[in-house]
């Protein structure tokens, strides 16, 4: 299945948002309902495709079939951009100017070479393309003339070590399919991010994903033992042992690349047991900050829950921790903060360090609200994109931003980019709701995950800008990173630059130009093109 076109996922798991919470957006915000009708697929406008009949016999070739090379409308249409809110609200406009001229889809690492060397033959850029999901221009390159490598046909368990407990995946594979091929062999990967039904092993891979259980299974690169990339000068294979100290690590120069330097073929992971038992919390403080200081505690000194998450006072007060009740109680007790907390694996094990940590959360300030809170978070802690949907159909602009820092820059930050948001809609004509939780938590600092609701004034797009920039620039400089688990794309891309500095971007111009030396790879994606 793929998802809406226009949307986010599931079509059938689309609902309208409930009058109460039309309501308390019209009230809040100024939210008007959209009078333009909605455009459907058939009617949006596509130039005809542009690569050359040579093009596509080349690339027809290389992946074993014309069936495998799709110029129809609908194809490119479904591989134009990525699901931000401006991609959503470009393409629900008819805006495809960012459209792919092919789709082609490879079956193995040797056909993904082929295409590599048929594309550098006709002058066609490569997109490498896994869920779609990308939130920051990582599928819209700097360049007309591309097309779109999408990898759902190299979806496989190629191995499985119980042993050493690794498992080697193909790309293209969705995690619930991975999830599902581990767990017959009684294992997982833990690996929990939002755009979970959709994303693939691949994408996690090329933008070091994130997921909800990262303060019990890690991030996504660090469970990576091993990785095989394709570039257009040949093949590169990461990852003999757990660790070496045999030179610089390579893995972590693919990991978080974006396809600007090669399209990730093989991933190796670490696998874990599947739990016996999860558990999930609610806990109360009094504010973000007495919050935040209990969660550095758990992660600091332990013991750690696998799941560790802590909303702001008005992401608590709006609900939307807990997304199935959005807006349903904006009273007084739904004040102070609420985190969540998680638990998996054996239910000794898991039932030991839920009482560990409830002592030290008790010794924090935390008053225990019971275990309905964190069961509604986990049946609905991948509806926010849906949610997203809902709010854009009824006139309402809805997008997230997320960074990280050290825990010492926590305080600062959260105020900083509030204040960017809030200050930059205001004076546009359309006063915000920020929302921010603590996502993800390590010894030495924190990730915080930004929500913005605002009415969408006449040109959305147009409104947003000025506000992303106005929040790049508070991370910048109250010491926080462009990106914890996002990813640069273009959107971030300027920034990043800044970040790693000049000698830093030289030397990955540097690599791009040993792997890459035509710039065929997502071109303008991670690194500035150069003219």
């Amino acid at each position: 299945m793929d998802m809406l076109w226009n949307g986010w996922g599931d079509p059938a798991k689309a609902a309208p948002l409930p009058d109460s919470v039309t309501g308390l957006l019209r009230d809040l915000l100024g939210v008007k309902p959209r009078t333009t009708p909605a455009l459907a697929l058939e009617d949006v406008r596509l130039p005809a495709t542009t690569a050359t009949p040579g093009a596509l016999k080349a690339l027809a070739e290389a992946v074993g079939g014309e069936e495998y090379v799709r110029t129809d409308g609908e194809s490119r249409i479904r591989h134009t951009r990525g699901k931000s809110t401006p991609d959503l609200l470009r393409i629900r406009a008819g805006d495809v100017t960012d459209v792919p001229q092919a789709v082609v889809l490879p079956g193995s690492h040797d056909d993904v070479l082929a295409v590599l060397r048929a594309c550098s033959a006709h002058g066609l850029a490569v997109v490498p393309f896994g869920g779609g999901t990308s939130v920051v221009g990582g599928l819209a390159p700097q360049r007309s003339a591309f097309i779109a490598l999408d990898l759902r046909r190299m979806n496989g368990l190629r191995d499985l070590d119980p042993v050493s407990r690794t498992a080697v995946l193909q790309p293209g594979l969705r995690a619930p399919e991975a999830e599902a091929l581990l767990a017959a062999h009684g294992f997982t990967l833990g690996h929990f991010p939002q755009s979970f039904e959709w994303a693939t092993i691949g994408g996690f891979a090329a933008a070091r994903s994130s997921g909800q259980a990262s303060a019990g299974y890690g991030r996504f690169d660090e469970m990576v033992l091993g990785l095989t990339l394709a570039t257009p000068e040949g093949t590169i294979e990461t990852g003999r042992a757990p660790r070496s100290a045999a030179g610089p690590d390579l893995r972590q120069l693919i990991l978080g690349s974006e396809g600007a330097f090669g399209v990730i073929t093989s991933v190796t992971v670490r696998i874990r047991p599947l739990p016996e038992v999860r558990v999930y919390e609610g806990w109360r403080f009094a504010s973000f900050e007495e919050g935040a200081a209990a969660l550095r505690r758990l992660a600091q000194d332990g013991p750690r829950p696998t799941v560790l998450r802590l909303s702001d006072e008005t992401e608590t007060l709006i609900g939307l921790a807990q997304p199935d009740s959005i807006g349903g109680d904006l009273s007084q007790s739904a004040a102070g903060c609420l985190a969540i907390t998680g638990y998996e694996g054996t239910a000794e094990d898991t039932e030991r360090r839920r009482q560990q940590a409830a002592a030290v959360l008790t010794a924090c300030g935390g008053t225990l609200v019971g275990t309905e809170p964190g069961e509604r978070w986990a049946h609905g802690r991948f509806s926010a994109p849906y949610l997203r949907d809902a709010l854009l159909d009824v006139g309402a602009f809805a997008e997230t931003l997320e960074t990280a820092a050290f825990w010492s820059r926590i305080p600062d930050l959260h105020t900083a980019v509030r204040t960017a948001l809030t200050d930059t809609l205001t004076q546009s004509g359309t006063p915000p709701l920020v929302m921010c939780h603590i996502s993800h938590v390590y010894e030495n600092g924190a990730s915080l995950y930004f929500t913005v609701v605002s009415a969408q004034g006449e040109d959305p797009v147009a409104h947003w800008e000025p506000a992303k920039h106005a929040a790049n620039e508070a991370v910048l400089a109250a010491g926080g990173t462009i990106s914890h688990h996002h990813g640069v794309g273009t959107d971030h891309r300027d920034w990043y630059v800044r970040e790693a500095g000049p000698l830093g971007i030289s030397a990955l111009r540097a690599v791009k130009r040993r792997l890459d030396p035509e710039g065929l790879l997502n071109p303008g994606v991670l690194l500035p093109p150069i003219h």
